[in-house]
């Protein structure tokens, strides 16, 4: 179970020095990304932020993470790896969910020399990865125009959002109770709670998603895709949902993850493609 970054990719820091929130200098102190870029074409490329899962405890960063982001580079997409800090470090929210934001600030600021389309930038997220990412998608801002740093000018809302079996609520039996114990404490308020169940927070202004998840996930129940998916639907968000006889939980992508539903990933990228999401 990989949370090292491969040593071919580039590796970014978020942030120039410490990172906001910061409790150190350590590797689990540094929030960054690692860059998987395409060859480069003769029209901007489309991009994809992955958060992997991890329960809020560790992350699964190769089958949750570089092997997506390979995959997506192969196809000609710009892919990058987000490794946010956890709260086992001591990194509770908003912590996470601020190197998510950054991260797709950073992204978008760069987008010029790295050959991407701002405008197609996205967020993919696997279990408490997939948690992460769906409070990005329904917790954004437009930026600030007046920042000295550029990266914090952009807008941070993404552009669509691929959830692969997502802890989306933390109402108590449906949500992972370990995920929410992780991220908020043994006693969260309330009001949080409520904020952080982001089947509750979809808007208008929530990005297109898709989402994939097994029947027989026994892990993070379905009903959580299913209640994000149906929020969706009533606001009028382009949307699908990918559901599998089997599976589990945490079946990622890659050669050594053969319980994965097959093909689910190609279908993921055809409904982005048939939505014009990414080209």
């Amino acid at each position: 179970m990989s949370t090292t970054p491969v040593a071919s990719a580039p590796v970014l820091p978020l942030w120039k020095g410490s990172a906001p929130h910061s409790l150190g200098s350590t590797p689990d102190d540094i929030p960054t990304l690692t860059v998987f870029l395409p060859v480069k074409s003769a029209r901007a490329v489309p991009a994809i932020i992955i958060c992997p899962g991890g329960g809020y405890q560790f992350l699964a960063f190769e089958h949750e993470g570089i092997n997506e982001a390979e995959w997506f580079q192969s196809r000609g997409i710009a892919a990058f790896v987000l490794k946010y800090r956890l709260p086992i470090h001591g990194y509770r929210h908003p912590v996470p969910l601020l190197d998510a934001q950054r991260a797709l600030r950073l992204v978008r600021s760069r987008a010029s020399e790295w050959n991407i389309d701002p405008a197609k930038i996205g967020i993919m997220g696997f279990s408490a990865g997939g948690h992460l990412a769906s409070t990005f998608a329904t917790h954004f801002d437009g930026g600030n125009a007046e920042a000295t740093d550029p990266a914090d000018v952009p807008s941070c809302r993404p552009d669509f959002a691929v959830l692969v079996y997502p802890v989306v609520t933390f109402q108590d039996g449906i949500t992972h109770a370990g995920s929410k114990l992780n991220l908020l404490g043994p006693d969260p308020d309330p009001a949080l709670v409520e904020n952080l169940s982001n089947e509750k927070q979809v808007n208008p202004q929530t990005p297109p998603t898709v989402l994939v998840h097994s029947l027989d996930d026994l892990a993070v129940p379905i009903e959580n895709s299913r209640l994000f998916f149906a929020a969706l639907q009533t606001a009028g968000i382009p949307a699908a949902l990918h559901e599998y006889p089997s599976g589990g939980h945490g079946f990622g992508f890659g050669p050594n993850y053969p319980h994965a539903p097959e093909g689910w990933l190609d279908r993921v990228y055809d409904w982005l493609k048939a939505q014009k999401l990414i080209s």
